[in-house]
């Protein structure tokens, strides 16, 4: 729970100091600028304003780590739902309405999460998970998007440390095996989400199931 605050809070600060020609840069996300990236984000934290906001019952069927499916392909930005989410980034116009978008509701989110029951049960994408598991599988999200805003802008501060070791441990636990110690976290995520290719030092380094990168997350 406190990860998600932490890792959150991180992200969204690091796009309120961005400067307005940061928003038509590329990000790490296939086919996005960072403005598309940012719009993910508002939809983002709906996503998690309207979980939590959905109780189930029964017992959970998803956790943090399963929450996460691993696609066969990588996204290429020409999937529908990333096609609308270019298309209203350009509808925002000016940078400070989607800082202001972003804020106004991940302050929310971020309220929301604070107030939850975290032995509460919610429901999304048709599973039921504790509120702790859902927030913790968000702290992969925010990680992960945290090093796609920062991917082309060298002077953006990067994700928190505890936030990149908990995502490391969570795709480690995907993948089925650790990645190489010598491995720093930002470059095991990297690598194993298929962000950036391995040199050939990393990839002879990798070994069983971790071996099989990269790991598409959806």
């Amino acid at each position: 729970m406190d990860l998600f605050t932490s890792t959150w809070a991180a992200l969204r600060a690091a796009v309120a100091d961005l400067p307005d020609e940061d928003f038509a840069r590329p990000s790490g996300c296939a086919g996005w600028l960072v403005r598309d990236l940012v719009c993910h984000l508002v939809i983002d934290a709906q996503d998690v304003l309207i979980t939590l906001a959905t109780p189930a019952a029964g017992a959970p069927t998803r956790d943090a780590v399963t929450y996460w499916e691993v696609a066969d392909t990588p996204p290429t930005g020409g999937d529908p739902l990333d096609a609308l989410i270019v298309r209203l980034a350009a509808a925002y116009e000016e940078p400070r309405l989607l800082k202001f978008h972003l804020d106004d509701v991940g302050s929310a989110a971020g309220r929301a999460a604070g107030l939850a029951d975290p032995d509460a049960r919610v429901a999304t994408r048709g599973h039921v998970l504790s509120a702790r598991d859902f927030l913790g599988a968000y702290v992969l999200e925010w990680t992960l998007h945290h090093l796609d805003l920062a991917a082309h802008l060298p002077d953006v501060p990067g994700p928190p440390a505890e936030g990149l070791a908990r995502t490391r441990a969570m795709l480690e636990q995907i993948a089925g095996g650790a990645f190489p110690a010598e491995l720093a976290d930002r470059d095991a995520l990297l690598i194993g989400t298929g962000r950036r290719l391995p040199t050939a030092a990393e990839r002879a380094g990798l070994h069983g199931p971790a071996a099989r990168i990269p790991f598409i997350l959806g």
